[in-house]
């Protein structure tokens, strides 16, 4: 069995003849633009053209890019979890392929002895998502309503378990499940970095923002050392949520407190809470890939070169277009227009997850005009301040991408515009209220 290597957490699994492409992110300009690949990745189409399987993760983009699965043929098969919604469903048919479900935690044997089986994070089972989202208990009775899963790829000598972004809070439950059956892991995938808006983005003083960078750096590399000692894998891999920003948000990347993944080896190789004789660390170039009959990579690993990843951030993706920049600005009353249907359909939600709080959320329409969007049942309204004697979390985008998601998932989402970097936010206090961005990402017609 041979684990290629590609980018973020696209890799592809090869055993005895068949191939599998797990999460497929190989076009630059995911997340509305914003997010890609160093060092450039040259595409090579034929290098895909036998591959006999997609897996998919979840729905972010750069697990589940419609930009690149245009570019796949059509008559490979998508396996995906069996999710409550079928929006990663209908997605993927849209796109001209065939998704097939499979059932939590189940192998399907594919062909020639080899096997999947695909566990949604919270093992399916709607009280851990409900703690972990940190909503009322009203939240269990919707099931499954985290969007990762995980996978376990077999050809009966070997084991790959493909964790991707997983939280781990979240997806250890699912892993001792996956412990249970699968004594031995031979190669673990593991992530290393946070993908999300903080710090970036967020409106903090200097010396607060790289307090919160180092945190942030420091809870997702025990996040992966958690994952190590728990699954004790022969060898592992860190991955996923690589990417560096591009177009206007390109002076972000240095803020996002996400370290590369030469510190995160580092990170491991030096950690006591892993056992170095026990479990190995590996990293890849992209098209490399390692053998696990031989336990030996096809090349040596070349480390980024640092300097040169800076001047092609400064000199070309820093001059890139993001998508939403090529549309015409959206007129006021555009805008507002769309705000009625958001606030229900976002209020429905908070409701439905028996969620209340005394924050406001401020959304910037143009200039001094903010939609002042209450979390506790009062009436949205238009006003032209923001109060300082207020909590509040504000949000801050281009009016292009705005008037894009308050039309519909179809044309932009809020999940995928906050991940993207697209959204300046402030809150006052800065305490994180999850149930909050949960419900926000509903605000759309």
């Amino acid at each position: 069995m041979k684990i290629h290597y590609i980018k973020s957490a696209c890799v592809v699994i090869e055993s005895k003849g068949v191939k599998i492409l797990c999460d497929p992110w190989l076009v630059d300009g995911e997340y509305y633009g914003s997010w890609c690949h160093y060092p450039p990745l040259e595409l090579n189409e034929e290098y895909f053209a036998d591959i006999d399987f997609i897996y998919v993760s979840h729905i972010h983009p750069d697990h589940f890019s419609t930009k690149t699965l245009k570019l796949l043929p059509k008559e490979i098969p998508v396996l995906i979890h069996t999710y409550t919604t079928t929006f990663l469903k209908a997605n993927i048919e849209r796109l001209g392929f065939k998704a097939i479900e499979l059932p939590h935690n189940e192998r399907v044997s594919l062909k020639n002895g080899v096997g999947i089986k695909i566990l949604a994070a919270d093992n399916c089972n709607p009280e851990l998502c409900a703690k972990f989202m940190g909503c009322g208990f009203i939240e269990t009775k919707f099931k499954f309503t985290q969007i990762d899963s995980l996978a376990l790829i077999d050809d009966e000598n070997y084991t790959v378990l493909n964790l991707n972004d997983c939280p781990y809070d979240l997806a250890h439950v699912a892993v001792n499940e996956v412990l249970k059956k699968h004594k031995q892991i031979d190669f673990l995938l593991v992530g290393y970095g946070g993908a999300g808006p903080y710090p970036q983005c967020f409106d903090l003083e200097e010396n607060e923002r790289i307090i919160a960078e180092n945190k942030k750096k420091k809870q997702f590399l025990q996040q992966g050392i958690n994952y190590i000692k728990q699954v004790k894998p022969k060898y592992y891999m860190p991955f996923a949520g690589t990417y560096t920003l591009a177009g206007k948000l390109a002076s972000l990347q240095h803020k996002r407190g996400v370290p590369e993944t030469e510190e995160a080896i580092e990170y491991f190789n030096k950690s006591e809470q892993i056992n170095q004789d026990q479990s190995q660390g590996i990293l890849l170039n992209t098209y490399d890939y390692f053998d696990l009959e031989c336990g030996k990579s096809s090349n040596p690993y070349i480390p980024v070169d640092l300097k040169a990843k800076e001047e092609y951030i400064n000199d070309v993706l820093a001059h890139k277009k993001l998508d939403y920049e090529l549309e015409e600005i959206p007129k006021m009353d555009e805008l507002v227009d769309l705000l009625p249907a958001a606030f229900e359909r976002m209020n429905k939600k908070r409701e439905e997850i028996n969620f209340s709080s005394a924050t406001n959320v401020y959304i910037t329409l143009e200039g001094d005009s903010f939609a002042k969007i209450p979390m506790n049942g009062q009436p949205m309204q238009l006003v032209d301040r923001i109060p300082e004697n207020e909590c509040y979390v504000s949000y801050s985008l281009d009016p292009r991408l705005l008037y894009k998601i308050l039309k519909g998932p179809k044309f932009a989402h809020w999940n995928n515009a906050v991940i993207g970097s697209h959204v300046n936010l402030k809150r006052v206090p800065n305490n994180y209220e999850r149930a909050l961005y949960y419900s926000m990402n509903f605000f759309h017609g």
